[in-house]
């Protein structure tokens, strides 16, 4: 699984331009390779009794330091093959869907290796079985994520965003390092079955230490607060870039993280609570930041961060929210997977235009990527029964379960999934409107076509998926059966308000929003340049000012520090005590320098003067 796409990276890359004919077709065969062996691996596991659904693979000693000893072992477990699945499927769909955007690219080839290391990268963070082996791949992702978001780098907007995906994501990465430390030092392994069987021996401060710093890499890796700043901006890399990396694969890797590390979570509450709120903030910044953005791409990257949101939500909630988590985790791959390749096909046909203010009534030009991206539209706000129904509506369920932490949170954090689904189905539907409905509001010199086969086709099975997925997975017990061996089985306890209530005001909740959204862009007409808006609007429109924030309480503190300490070290250590002694050293070489003349004579005296010396110590001292 990981090596096929590892080996068309390097052929690709390698072989420079000699692959360019045929290296994207290769790229593409090995990613579907891939996902054909993780077929057969998962086939191979439903032929095994549910307790003995794990299969380990140890490859080659790789790390034995001290008390250090770690392998390169995969672990292929329930869990990390339902991992497996999304991304090789939803990835190779996105490789077909990238033959036909980036048919005309002097760079494709360059293009296909980054997403076949992307995959292989993907792979090995969720098949590793241990901490240390899943930060090669975690670090991995982070290297093609860059080449990927700054792949057309001779635009310096899209370097820096790059760049700003890069920087952020180390901050991530310094709580997970940080983690695996903590870890080592109290256990004295990183491998997953001695970790998390030994969590229990961990301090109550330990483990809450080790929660928090994993949560600050997950927070990292999936944009979530307060280290969202990111994912708007990795929005300038191709299309193709932002289904697979911002949709179905790299922002789940936090969720992945926390859903992994369930024997440390499930020891400290307080660090859960922590999961929880986060989600929590990061479901209700995303779904207001959604409302304001008139960028397609952009408004659906809040989507994307409010979802995760979710997802957080819901790993923080216990042993049935790990499982809502990853069901929510799997049906949003397909449909947000869809609806950024329908962003992408919308672009093709309008000559790259992102701004939606200037599309409109494209439904009569484009049906099928109107109606392949209306079933994402549809899955996301949970019309009744498509897949985003059955696992939102789950997550927000059970936010309303009384933890036993009292009733007031489970009400706090239910209401703002609440809120959150309604805000969805206004932005999703102010979304959807604005582009397939309305006015046509295009250049007359702009001619809206659809796209080819290549792009049609993978999008047209992920619409299937964003219909139908959820139905297939959760009320046929497939998904619970498959993964209770890993998270155990859970029993649903019964929320403070009952579930028919929840539902309910969900659905009143997706109407108001999609009727609203309605009657301010289809009924009423849409300005082809944005009203300045309430104050509240022009906040979410700059992302409610998050780098503003990060400019002023980290860039601005953290130039301080550096100055202050190049300032410190020029005038306290340079100009003080080892700048003295330094100069004084100095001087002192200079006056012995001045004995090395070359003259024999000079020598001779020397000499002469050292046996004075010499003579007369002895004599002082009989």
């Amino acid at each position: 699984m990981i090596a096929l796409p590892l080996a068309g990276a390097a052929i690709l890359l390698l072989g420079g331009r000699a692959t360019d004919r045929w290296g994207p077709l290769l790229a593409t065969a090995l990613s579907w390779a891939s996902f054909a062996v993780g077929v057969g691996v998962i086939l191979q596991l439903l032929g095994l009794p549910d307790e003995e659904r794990s299969l380990s693979v140890q490859l080659w000693e790789w790390v034995a330091a001290g008390d250090l000893s770690v392998d390169v072992g995969l672990l292929m477990d329930p869990l990390s093959l339902a991992f497996v699945m999304l991304i090789t499927f939803v990835g190779s769909l996105i490789h077909v869907y990238s033959l036909g955007y980036m048919e005309h690219d002097p760079d494709k080839r360059r293009f296909f290796a980054y997403l076949n290391l992307f995959i292989a990268a993907m792979l090995i963070l969720v098949l590793a079985d241990s901490y240390l082996l899943l930060f090669v791949g975690w670090e991995g992702v982070g290297l093609a994520s860059y080449l990927l978001i700054g792949f057309w780098n001779t635009n310096p907007a899209y370097a820096t965003a790059a760049n700003k995906a890069f920087v952020v994501n180390r901050i991530g990465d310094f709580g997970l390092i940080t983690a695996m430390a903590v870890i080592f030092a109290s256990i004295g392994a990183l491998d997953y079955a001695t970790v998390h069987g030994s969590a229990d021996a961990m301090s109550q401060g330990t483990l809450l230490a080790v929660g928090l710093l994993l949560l600050l890499g997950a927070a990292g890796k999936s944009a979530q607060f307060p280290l969202q700043s990111w994912l708007g901006d990795a929005m300038a890399g191709p299309t193709p870039v932002s289904a697979l990396i911002h949709a179905a694969t790299m922002v789940t890797a936090g969720v992945y993280l926390i859903a992994r590390s369930q024997a440390i979570y499930d020891l400290t509450p307080d660090a859960r609570l922590a999961v929880v709120v986060v989600g929590t903030i990061t479901l209700v910044y995303g779904a207001v930041v959604g409302c304001a953005k008139d960028d397609i791409k952009k408004a659906l990257a809040a989507s994307t961060m409010s979802q995760i949101g979710y997802m957080m939500l819901a790993v923080g909630l216990g042993p049935l929210g790990y499982i809502y988590a990853i069901f929510h985790l799997l049906t949003h791959g397909f449909f947000k997977a869809g609806m950024f390749l329908g962003a992408g096909s919308v672009m093709h046909g309008m000559h790259n235009e992102v701004d939606m203010r200037r599309f409109g009534n494209l439904s009569s030009v484009m049906k099928v990527t109107w109606v392949t991206f209306g079933l994402g539209w549809l899955a996301i706000i949970g019309f009744p029964f498509l897949s985003g129904w059955w696992s939102k509506d789950l997550i927000i369920e059970t936010a309303f379960i009384d933890q036993g932490d009292g009733a007031w949170r489970a009400w706090v954090f239910g209401g703002a999934a609440l809120l959150a689904a309604g805000l969805t189905a206004f932005y999703m539907s102010r979304l959807f409107f604005m582009t397939f409905h309305g006015k046509a509001r295009w250049a007359d010199d702009v001619d809206p076509h659809e796209s080819p086969l290549t792009m049609t086709i993978p999008m047209m099975v992920l619409a299937v998926g964003s219909a139908f997925l959820g139905l297939a997975l959760y009320p046929t017990g497939i998904l619970t059966a498959w993964l209770d061996p890993v998270f155990g089985h859970a029993e649903h306890p019964e929320p403070v308000i009952p579930v028919l209530a929840i539902q309910l005001l969900v659905f009143a909740l997706v109407v108001v929003g999609v009727a609203l959204a309605w009657m301010m862009y289809v009924r009423d007409s849409v300005p082809q340049t944005a009203p300045a808006g309430s104050a509240l609007t022009r906040a979410a429109r700059q992302d409610l000012y998050q780098d503003e924030l990060n400019e002023t309480f980290l860039r601005r503190p953290g130039a301080s520090v550096v100055t202050a300490t190049v300032e410190g070290d020029r005038d306290l250590v340079e100009g003080g005590l080892v700048g003295k002694t330094t100069g004084g050293l100095g001087g002192l070489s200079d006056l012995l320098r001045r004995t090395q003349n070359g003259f024999v004579r000079s020598y001779a005296m020397t000499m002469l003067a050292g046996v004075v010396v010499i003579l007369g110590a002895v004599w002082v001292m009989q």
